[in-house]
């Protein structure tokens, strides 16, 4: 019996590798469930159904990664539902796919006819057909990289054959799970100067480029780095791009996202997963002509858009409404050779260069002289940035924007006129910003006397931020401890000011029907200015726990920082006694407000809670990660994460935010704040706050999103464990889908929420160093790898933390209301 078992599994081994070779000769067939596979192992060819579908393709996929990633599919236009699918390669060179009824469902070409064809599926990832005569294999008849779909691999190119005009364009899959053809493409354009377009249908949707000899102008993130090499290549026959590995171990791929999204991954052997290197778009600025004609994008100004110097909007009252799409129009128009002259604009991305002239043997004197001699001429640059090369454009300008780094110089025309009244515009500009400079001098200097007095006097007016001329001066000053936890900055922000008659007026003098809610901070009210604009207002309460240091704090914290995810400042308020924080009004409130309402929680279906965790997770990232300054929320909860129409999470409520130097990841403090069900165990025991205690509240509000239920108050009957520790004892029996909102369990990927359930459990582990950071934390929600088991979570139970420590309990208060509490200790 045991040698007959021995020969069966014998038997069943040289049959596998009979079939796991990486070459097809004429006349055989490979059969659903038998592969080709590459000579050193990485990659696989077969037959597969992808998650959730019944449709069978003919693929390439990496074999050794635990996650499934297919690079390349056959018959994406004609997928079967059964597994009796055949690829052969017949004596003429041709691959055939056919069906259960031996209809051919995908074929190949080939560029020539060849006497033994041979098909293999290279170490590249290259499935070819090649003449087997030729021991070099240089006689390849036709290769799946001459035919991407939506992943380019090292070798592969994106572009033009011109000999034989073939492109080569990368194409969305329809949905995560459906490989069919999406809404986008990625192609390069050879009209004028050769460019990339991303397109939404027949749309333009974003535009990465031109080639500016080192990278593309679009994409200024697209440096020299360890992991890849990249090259453009534009001659007679070819115009394409390309990269290669530096290192033969490191995998990393470029694809188009089923939403239209350009992004490198490099895959992470330690996580198993794979990590999102950069991506294109990245932010508003790179919509395709958001601005219109001849307007310019700057992120970091609000709103986004404004004309070009000596333009203006070709519709006031739709560029007052941020309606953009008109652009703009000349204040001056250009008199051809008589006096127009050149006005020089840097850190530019180019325009569209569709419609422009090239000449690459010329510098940009000689390009200076050819514009200005032809009056359809409106602008001109180098080709490269280098220094050569010689861009003209004849029409409109169409998306511009500014770079905060790199990017390139243009000279734009503008008529003789319009350029005398721009040097006497800089000369009372530089008048101005002289004149501020000695004022604000004095009043840094007055603020700074002030300052000292105060610390000497114990003096706690709010001093050190200073209204003059419709803008708020804060100076922040090295050694505010308070403010900064120890992380000295000395800078000047500036920011709106409002008047308080102004507010009132919004506010309807803050009446009880324009009230949306309140919190630890005081009152928060709609109002809507003269403009139209809507907007929210926070009221510091006079009898708020939270004071001048908190206002303050929230202040300089927002003002810095810029990401979707977060809320965005419009300006302060502070006379009359009041001090008043503005912000944009988000017509979904707060999350908690919904989410715990199980009326309107029916309407946040799984796929909006999902965008909202993600949302939540990269807004998390950027506070502790890629901000310039490296910041600790400290209260991170539900009420705290706003919602705008399209449901985007906006972290908000900063006056217990920390900065901390970027070599530091964690800070102790003998003040206590935080929510209590939010909370860390190292916060409310030791007063010991790090990026780690923003991970655990993370994970207590990914199970609230998922569950509908609060943490703090949680109330089961077999149990007087909170919400996390009930998940937990789900967990052990592997029944933690039980805890899903019932509205939203029937249309979920429980995939998906079974592995938001396991992160949130791996953030709320009791000891800081067990919890993942948010990097991982948002490689793990948009993997699919398997994740570590969890180990038991801090807080569990719904007994207040401070009743374990009787000691701390006689050096403060600590509060159980679901608001922002404060405990004070002895210094």
């Amino acid at each position: 019996m045991n040698f007959t078992v021995f020969l069966c599994f014998f038997l069943i081994s040289i049959s596998r590798v009979s079939i796991a070779k990486d070459i097809l000769l004429p006349g055989e067939s490979m059969k659903d469930g038998e592969t080709l596979i590459s000579r050193d192992g990485n990659f696989e060819l077969g037959f597969f159904t992808p998650n959730n579908s019944s449709s069978r393709y003919l693929g390439i996929w990496y074999k050794k990664l635990h996650v499934k990633t297919v690079v390349w599919i056959a018959n994406i236009d004609a997928p079967f539902t059964n597994t009796l699918g055949v690829v052969q390669v017949n004596r003429h060179g041709f691959i055939i796919l056919q069906n259960s009824t031996k209809s051919t469902v995908w074929s190949s070409n080939k560029s020539r006819n060849v006497q033994n064809p041979v098909a293999q599926l290279l170490d590249s990832g290259n499935f070819v057909v090649k003449d087997g005569n030729n021991t070099n294999f240089e006689n390849i008849v036709w290769q799946s990289f001459d035919f991407p779909y939506d992943t380019l691999l090292p070798g592969m190119k994106l572009g033009w054959d011109l000999d034989t005009g073939l492109n080569r364009i990368l194409s969305s899959w329809k949905t995560e799970y459906d490989p069919s053809k999406g809404d986008y493409s990625c192609f390069i354009d050879l009209r004028g100067f050769p460019q990339i377009f991303i397109m939404k249908g027949a749309v333009i949707d974003c535009r990465i480029g031109p080639w500016n000899g080192i990278q593309f102008a679009g994409s200024p993130q697209l440096k020299p780095n360890p992991i890849f090499e990249y090259k453009f290549v534009s001659n007679q026959h070819e115009i394409y791009y390309s990269y290669e590995l530096k290192n033969s171990s490191v995998v990393s791929t470029l694809k188009i996202s089923e939403k239209g999204v350009l992004e490198r991954h490099v895959w992470i052997e330690k996580t198993q997963s794979w990590l999102l290197f950069f991506s294109v778009p990245t932010d508003q600025c790179d919509k395709y002509a958001l601005c219109g004609p001849n307007g310019i994008c700057n992120i970091s100004s609000y709103p986004v858009c404004e004309c070009l110097e000596g333009f203006v909007p070709k519709s006031l009252t739709d560029w007052n409404a941020s309606d953009w799409s008109d652009g703009c129009v000349r204040r001056a128009h250009l008199s051809c050779q008589n006096g127009d002259r050149f006005l020089k604009h840097s850190r530019i991305q180019l325009p569209d260069t569709s419609s422009s002239w090239v000449d690459k043997s010329i510098g940009l004197n000689e390009c200076e002289e050819l514009c200005l001699r032809n009056c359809s001429c409106v602008a001109y640059s180098n080709s490269d940035i280098r220094g050569s090369g010689c861009l003209l454009w004849f029409d409109d300008l169409i998306d511009m924007r500014v770079f905060a780094e790199g990017g390139q110089d243009i000279y734009i025309k503008m008529s003789a006129s319009e350029l005398e009244k721009e040097k006497l515009y800089q000369k009372k500009k530089a008048a101005i910003i002289i004149s501020c400079l000695v004022l604000a001098m004095g009043i840094l200097a007055l603020g700074l006397f002030l300052h000292i007095l105060q610390r000497k006097c114990l003096f706690s007016a709010f001093i050190n931020v200073i209204p003059y001329q419709n803008m708020l001066y804060i100076y922040n000053i090295s050694g505010i401890d308070q403010l900064t936890g120890g992380y000295g900055v000395e800078e000047k922000i500036e920011l709106r000011s409002f008047s308080l008659a102004t507010i009132k007026n919004a506010t309807d003098n803050f009446s009880l029907h324009n009230k949306l809610g309140e919190g630890g901070f005081g009152p928060v009210y709609k109002g809507t200015l003269l403009d139209g604009q809507e907007i929210a207002v926070k009221r510091l309460s006079q009898t708020s726990g939270q004071g001048q240091n908190e206002f303050r704090n929230e202040v300089v914290m927002i003002a810095k920082l810029q990401h979707r995810n977060l809320v965005k400042l419009l300006g302060c308020c502070i006379q009359g006694g009041e001090k008043l924080l503005i912000y944009d009004y988000l017509p979904n409130k707060s999350l908690d407000s919904i989410i715990f309402d199980k009326t309107k929680s029916k309407f946040v279906d799984w796929d909006k809670r999902f965008y909202i965790i993600s949302g939540i997770a990269k807004g998390l990232l950027y506070l502790h990660q890629d901000s310039r300054l490296r910041i600790i929320h400290r209260d991170l909860k539900a009420s705290n994460i706003l919602l705008d129409g399209d449901m985007n999470p906006k972290i908000s409520d900063f006056g217990l935010a920390r900065i901390i130097s970027k070599d530091q990841t964690a800070v102790n403090t003998k003040r206590v704040v935080g929510t209590y069900g939010y909370m860390a165990p190292e916060c409310t025991m030791d007063g010991h706050f790090s990026i780690k205690s923003d991970v655990f509240s993370f994970g207590v509000l990914v199970l609230e999103i998922v569950s509908g239920e609060r943490n703090q108050g949680f109330c089961h009957p077999d149990h007087g464990h909170n919400l996390v520790g009930h998940v937990w004892r789900l967990g052990m029996k592997e029944k933690e889908l039980e805890v899903v909102d019932n509205c939203v369990l029937k249309s979920c990927c429980l995939n998906q929420v079974q592995r938001c359930i396991q992160v949130a459990l791996l953030c709320v582990q009791t000891l800081p160093e067990d919890r993942p950071d948010m990097l991982a934390v948002v490689v793990m929600l948009r993997s699919e790898g398997l994740l570590p088991q969890p180990k038991p979570p801090g807080f569990y139970t719904e007994r207040n933390p401070f009743e374990l420590e009787s000691s701390k309990r006689k050096e403060g208060i600590f509060s159980r209301a679901e608001i922002t509490t404060t405990s004070i200790g002895p210094r």
